[in-house]
């Protein structure tokens, strides 16, 4: 059996909720949020060439410092997103 008092916390408005320790989320810091939907195991990765234009790739630099994480991440969330329209 629970012993939270329900009760309080749904009588909770939310200026009573202390979030002091919790750090807000900055437009810098979503930008750099990799996208990930499901908990799936992580496919191994292969070495590739790959010519992008170069605003492009200045983008995806200046997001993170690790900018193939991220552009493979856009690529995967296409990839699902054709499949379902499929």
């Amino acid at each position: 059996m629970s012993q939270t008092d329900w009760e309080r916390v749904y009588a909770l408005q939310d200026g009573d909720i202390d979030l002091s320790d919790i750090p807000e989320v900055t437009r810098e810091a979503f930008a750099k949020a990799i996208v990930r939907r499901g908990f799936g195991q992580i496919p191994p990765k292969e070495k590739i060439t790959l010519r992008l234009d170069v605003d492009v790739l200045t983008w995806f630099r200046e997001q993170a410092d690790e900018p193939e994480t991220h552009i493979d991440a856009v690529l995967r969330a296409y990839m699902k997103e054709a499949s379902e329209q499929a």
